[in-house]
């Protein structure tokens, strides 16, 4: 068995700890399943169809910048807060988010709650199929939504941008970790998207996400993610910049890292999917 996590009400919390508060007036749920395309899954249909009760559905390609021409990049303030509202998602509440694999694309809204300065938000370890396996139900009843207002204060340094990643790629001021599979990393993988070359960010290494998490999809503990990291070759006194192929997965490492107790992190939204894409940025293949 998965020895139990310590519940963090603003990283990380059980099936358990989410089953006894389920009923709490201020906690709202979200459903952030995400798909890649050759995973041939729906993730609204798939919501529809079962869902954590009072779970609202978060799409994560939506609720972004619709004006970028790179995937789900985090949106305009404005455009979170509308959405969040009109989702009945607002001051004073307790937020959990949680996907359809385990821990995948619920990392992702975790971090833009926080990059939205809201705080009061954990990912269900292991998501809907540990809620299912633990004995939980699941129901096709839509949520009732209220309004309610939110303040947003954004986090800046949450998030860099591929100037700044650059720079620091440069002067090698940063550990940037790069969550791809070890062969996408290393560039004997095509990229999924058409047109990216193929490799990394020179400087960059690798912990590959799935590392990080036990075989029923929850997030393995602090100390067992510190040494993961370590033995990646990642200098841990450094401040962090996490990334990925779109900016999905280099959540969940922004989230192993704040379970650690590191909070001088910050993610590359654009990723891989910028950074491959143009010719005169630099890139590396080969182990780091």
């Amino acid at each position: 068995m998965t020895p139990a996590i310590a519940d963090d009400p603003k990283t990380l919390v059980s099936t358990n700890w989410l089953a006894t508060h389920l009923k709490d007036p201020d906690l709202r749920i979200f459903d952030a399943s995400w798909y890649l395309p050759d995973m041939g899954r729906d993730a609204h249909a798939e919501y529809l169809a079962g869902h954590i009760p009072g779970a609202r559905f978060f799409d994560i390609d939506e609720i972004s910048d619709g004006r970028s021409e790179l995937p789900h990049m985090a949106p305009p303030v404005e455009k979170f807060m509308s959405r969040m509202r009109a989702m009945g998602v607002g001051d004073g509440h307790q937020v959990v988010v949680y996907d359809g694999i385990g821990i995948f694309s619920a990392a992702r809204v975790w971090w833009l709650f926080k990059l939205m300065g809201q705080h009061n938000i954990a990912v269900l370890d292991g998501g809907l199929p540990k809620w299912v396996a633990d004995g939980h139900k699941t129901t096709t009843t839509p949520p009732t939504i209220r309004d309610r207002h939110m303040t947003v204060k954004t986090e800046p340094q949450r998030v860099r941008d591929v100037t700044e990643v650059a720079r620091a790629a440069k002067l090698g001021d940063h550990s940037i970790i790069d969550a791809r599979a070890p062969a996408r990393f290393r560039g004997e993988a095509e990229e999924p998207r058409e047109g990216l070359r193929a490799g990394h960010i020179p400087g960059s290494q690798n912990v590959f996400y799935q590392d990080l998490l036990n075989d029923d999809g929850t997030m393995k503990p602090p100390t067992t993610l510190r040494t993961i990291f370590k033995d990646a070759g990642i200098d841990l006194q450094k401040p962090a910049i996490t990334t990925c192929g779109s900016g999905i997965t280099a959540a969940i490492l922004s989230l192993a890292l704040e379970r650690m107790g590191k909070t001088d992190h910050a993610l590359y939204d654009g990723s891989w999917s910028e950074w491959g894409m143009y010719a005169d940025l630099p890139i590396a293949t080969g182990a780091a």
